[in-house]
């Protein structure tokens, strides 16, 4: 668990005892942010009993499968996010179709001076949100209130999620430069591709909703009659600007993996093709001298039967109509 708390931009307190939450909450000069990692139901209860949160939303903090959202209660809202990431130190010990993307949820609940972040497990690192807090302390007041330190948790989020559709972006550009590679073996190319839809599809489930998260937090914001905040507007404003972006760069992700997964099917398409061409092409000026050897070779007593000139004549004309049809299929690029 961690706390802390700030007064006009400094951090006058952290760390101190989840007992004394409520008291440092009832300062209205103060800004508390807590820190849950992995809680119980007993904690988030004895949370819920001391700042009235919605048992609804307690249900949705430890459930399991919640998709992204940001929901108002009376006296506080809701909202959950995914942080996405590919570990580097997991990808070189998984199977050729085994997904490599990493999701760790993070809830929060926002109240007018206080947040309470929930995290199901302690992959995701919130030393980065505090840093990020920081960097801005002339947020950190009771003006701009808990959603600023909203703000700043969620913009981590995003660009961890950018970073991931930028990892995926550059696996799609290497895969298609794979494919026109005559030396490529097809098996490889068909798993990598399957495990970029997989992965997309994960990271679109938590990528496109963020819009209406984003959109639902502004919507609050405006609808609930607080003081307006010019920089916190405008800081809400590109955030919903870079999870549009994020959304649409997802979808356009999508395409790439459904074009490169056709062109492949159609370059082996292509290449099967070309095989039997080249099957037919040989298998043509094979059939040549089988058909010149057979047909003398039956009962008919061909000129030069048993001397020399006879072998010299069928030679030639085996040579002669082999290479025939070997200069027409080699024009016809069939072989």
């Amino acid at each position: 668990m961690q706390t802390r708390v700030w007064r006009d931009g400094e951090c006058v307190g952290k760390d101190f005892p989840l007992a004394d939450v409520s008291e440092r909450v009832r300062d209205e000069g103060a800004l508390v942010w807590v820190d849950l990692c992995d809680p119980d139901h007993e904690c988030l209860m004895e949370l819920a009993s001391e700042f009235s949160l919605d048992p609804n939303a307690i249900e949705d903090a430890v459930a399991r499968g919640e998709r992204p959202k940001a929901t108002r209660y009376s006296g506080h809202a809701f909202v959950t996010a995914y942080a996405t990431w590919f570990d580097a130190d997991d990808i070189g010990t998984l199977g050729v179709l085994e997904s490599r993307l990493r999701i760790s949820r993070v809830s929060a609940f926002v109240l007018s001076n206080a947040i309470v972040t929930v995290r199901r497990d302690d992959r995701f690192d919130m030393s980065e949100v505090v840093e990020r807090w920081e960097d801005d302390p002339a947020l950190l007041t009771p003006r701009s209130g808990a959603l600023a330190l909203l703000h700043g948790l969620l913009d981590v989020i995003v660009d961890g999620q950018f970073e991931t559709i930028q990892t995926i972006d550059d696996a799609i550009e290497a895969l298609e430069e794979v494919l026109f590679d005559e030396s490529a073996r097809t098996r490889d190319v068909q798993r990598r591709t399957y495990r970029l839809r997989k992965e997309l599809v994960q990271l679109r489930r938590v990528v496109l909703p963020m819009r209406e998260v984003v959109g639902a937090i502004m919507r609050g914001r405006a609808e609930s009659g607080h003081e307006q905040s010019p920089v916190l507007d405008s800081l809400y404003t590109d955030l919903y600007d870079h999870v549009t972006r994020a959304a649409e760069w997802t979808e356009s992700l999508r395409d790439m993996v459904v074009t490169v997964f056709e062109t492949n099917l159609s370059l082996q398409d292509a290449r099967l093709n070309t095989v039997m061409k080249k099957l037919t092409g040989w298998a043509a000026i094979i059939a040549v001298p089988t058909a010149v050897t057979g047909w003398f070779g039956q009962n008919v007593a061909f000129p030069g039967v048993g001397q020399l000139s006879g072998m010299i004549a069928s030679t030639v004309v085996i040579v002669t109509s082999a290479s025939l049809l070997y200069v027409l299929f080699r024009r016809r690029d069939w072989i």
